[in-house]
């Protein structure tokens, strides 16, 4: 269904979208190769330019992104980082951490933007919205340009927490589905990883996550925004 709000958003939105998963990418490409794989680095993926990133995946990072918010009324889509699957098989804790750098990402994107925030309540220039949503959950209080910046910072926030959620959620092809090989010895991580492998499980992965996800974002969202105003309260 088309949404008009969210469409008079869409430059915010993308350029919320294309900033933290360039971070998120650059993150996957950083910790692979401090853990001894260059593949991502050599392919051009170890970069804050988002160029590369959308060269790699124009599907996932244009196209997909326009329709969600179209469709919708929010953006998500993906980006790719290569990585050698025999360095993987060699070193899966260390494909783990690689694994969970993106997220990780994600999580410190989403406390730079409530950092933001509070700074933004302390100097007044930012105020509690009437309503809470992911584009609104602080108002501007000095005009027009206090209300855009107030809206990217909440549409930051909300969608860097929406995607480190997701890509925790532990079935493959996300990236919870690697990370959670750090929980067990190297060599059941393997035998994780030979088992996520089989084919279709990505598929059924997407689509399991897809149906569970909102029963698990909301309540985390929900605690989020009352972390947010917990200091002013």
């Amino acid at each position: 269904m088309f949404d008009q709000d969210a469409m008079a958003l869409a430059p915010l939105w993308y350029v919320a979208f294309l900033f933290q998963l360039t971070c998120h990418e650059a993150a996957h490409a950083l910790a692979a190769k401090l853990g001894g794989d260059d593949t991502a680095a050599r392919g051009g993926q170890l970069t804050l330019n988002p160029l590369p990133h959308i060269q790699r995946e124009p599907f996932g990072t244009v196209l997909v992104p326009a329709l969600s918010l179209l469709l919708a009324g929010w953006m998500v889509g993906w980006g790719s980082a290569p990585y050698d699957p025999f360095w993987q098989r060699r070193h899966p804790h260390r494909a783990a951490w690689m694994a969970l750098a993106g997220p990780a990402a994600n999580l410190l994107l989403a406390i730079l933007a409530a950092g933001v925030m509070y700074l933004g309540f302390a100097g007044g220039w930012l105020g509690a919205p009437d309503y809470v949503s992911f584009t609104s959950l602080v108002h501007g209080t000095g005009g027009e340009a206090s209300e855009a910046a107030a809206a990217f910072l909440s549409i930051f926030f909300s969608l860097n927490l929406l995607l480190l959620t997701f890509n925790l959620i532990p079935v493959p092809p996300l990236d919870g589905a690697t990370a959670i090989g750090l929980l067990v010895p190297e060599e059941w991580a393997l035998k994780m990883l030979d088992f996520w492998q089989q084919p279709g499980f990505s598929l059924l992965g997407i689509v399991l996550a897809w149906n569970f996800f909102d029963r698990l974002f909301y309540p985390v969202f929900g605690l989020a925004v009352h972390a947010l105003y917990w200091p002013f309260t």
